[in-house]
């Protein structure tokens, strides 16, 4: 008897359920057979993404405006199973869709990816495809628009505990040369063995996916050769416009000692965590010596420039936009810059770090002390200038050689620039910057930073025009006379 009420009950509710539901289902005439769909946009375009990597997604909104429900009859990509467009439509995925509702005066998301298939060129590939939309017997579509680059690809072979994945791309002893015919995307990190030369022709562009970077190892060395308007470009493999200035795309830019210095010629390096990290790791007596000349660090999470106990000579260099610093030159080392900018207006979080910072010392993890020489940290015709209080920050201790020189920069700092440290220093003066807000840094006319600075053999500026040759003004750009 139980279980035949059960069995009942259960009849009972199958057949409700089955009428409920005929009940539910729309009549053809609860829809509107008349009206079209509208859309937030006629065109999805993509900028540029490199073969095999999927981009960013895009999305627009599809729209009912009418009283009555819509039904869209069909929704398919024109290309069908064979486009490298993917999409999804109000969670619905797949190239073609069947029967999707929208109701009265409401709207539904729509999501689009594009993959590009690599074809062995050199030039960007146009990829095109549409959505097309069909409603009461009306076509409608969104057209999708993409470009595709082919590139060489450098991905991580090797696992190592205490190191991250990494791949060498020049071997012990060897000479490499990376050129401009195609972009090159690291996956991991690209690493130069000892006794090995890294070349980098003008023009070269190296995009790095995240947690990737360049790491040159002892003893090896790196020749970044780029030259003006053809600079070497090292960035994040993002290409869409919204990740053009994202900070922390990628790792760094890793030199370490080498009996010969490492050569950085106009260069771009930019959206990373920390630009370029110098330090020695071993105790063969080398130097991490490195030659950094026309070269831009911006947008970095954390540092432009960490060096450790290493030379450093650069003239015409501007670093900007850095979470925490951007010149941070540590335990102790012989630098020298010249015509630097260093401008930081970090606005994604609170910054307490100067801009410059520079000191004598090593403290480990027990908090314990231990000096080394600053040999030299000589600053000539620099502007150091940002959105805090203290942008040039000397911190030394007892036991070892501090030697600094500010000599003709303009400065914001709350420390005292009297003495023979500081010679004609302007303190705590706006260089008068054309638009920090979008990374331009060349300076405004009547900037108080124009023939300011000591004549230097530095003939050009940033962008290669003449530098006056008796008062030249600070920073890494010249303001011309008129």
């Amino acid at each position: 008897m139980v279980f035949t009420q059960i069995i009942s009950r259960v009849l009972f509710l199958g057949f409700a359920g089955f009428f409920l539901f005929v009940g539910c289902k729309k009549k053809e005439d609860d829809f509107d057979l008349n009206a079209s769909l509208s859309f937030s946009t006629d065109t999805i375009m993509f900028d540029t993404v490199f073969t095999t990597i999927g981009s960013s997604t895009e999305y627009f909104m599809i729209y009912n405006n009418s009283n009555k429900p819509v039904l869209i009859s069909r929704i398919y990509l024109a290309s069908g199973a064979a486009s490298n467009f993917r999409m999804n439509v109000d969670g619905l995925t797949g190239f073609y869709l069947q029967d999707v509702e929208i109701g009265p005066n409401d709207s539904l998301w729509a999501f689009v990816e594009v993959t590009v298939d690599p074809n062995g060129g050199n030039t960007p590939m146009l990829i095109t495809d549409s959505i097309v939309f069909e409603t009461n017997g009306k076509i409608q579509d969104i057209d999708l628009v993409a470009y595709g680059q082919d590139a060489y690809f450098i991905i991580a072979n090797r696992h190592v505990e205490g190191l991250p994945p990494y791949r060498i791309i020049a071997g012990e002893g060897t000479d490499t040369t990376w050129t401009s015919d195609k972009p090159i995307v690291i996956y991991g990190f690209a690493v130069v063995d000892s006794a090995a030369v890294l070349r980098i022709n003008a023009g070269t562009k190296i995009y790095f996916h995240n947690n990737s970077g360049l790491w040159v190892y002892i003893g090896g060395r790196l020749e970044v050769n780029g030259s003006l308007g053809q600079e070497v470009v090292f960035q994040g493999d993002r290409l869409e416009s919204s990740y053009s200035d994202i900070p922390g795309q990628w790792d760094r830019i890793w030199l370490n000692e080498s009996p010969l210095s490492h050569k950085i010629n106009f260069a771009i390096i930019r959206n990373g965590f920390i630009g370029l990290q110098t330090e020695p790791l071993a105790n063969y007596g080398w130097s991490a010596k490195v030659e950094i000349n026309n070269t831009i660090i911006e947008n970095m999470s954390g540092a432009g420039v960490l060096s450790r106990s290493s030379q450093i000579a650069s003239e015409n260099l501007l670093v900007s936009n850095c979470q925490q610093y951007g010149l941070a030159l540590t335990i102790g080392g012989d630098y020298q810059f010249t015509h630097a900018t260093v401008g930081n207006f970090w606005s994604g979080s609170v910054r307490t770090s100067p801009a410059v910072y520079f000191n004598n010392y090593f403290k480990d993890a027990k908090n314990t002390v231990y000096p080394n020489a600053l040999l030299k940290a000589d600053f000539v015709n620099c502007v150091f200038y940002g959105n805090i209080d203290n942008e040039f920050l000397p911190d030394s201790v007892s036991g070892a050689a501090f030697n600094f020189k500010a000599d003709h920069c303009l400065i914001r700092t709350d420390i005292t620039t009297s003495g023979s440290r500081f010679i004609s220093v302007l303190k705590n003066v706006d260089p008068q910057f054309n638009n920090y807000y979008d990374g331009d840094y060349r300076l405004k006319n009547g900037s108080p930073a124009f023939g300011a600075g000591k004549a230097t053999s530095v003939s050009t500026d940033l962008n290669g025009d003449l530098r006056d040759a008796l008062n030249p003004t600070l920073g890494a750009f010249e303001l011309p006379a008129s």
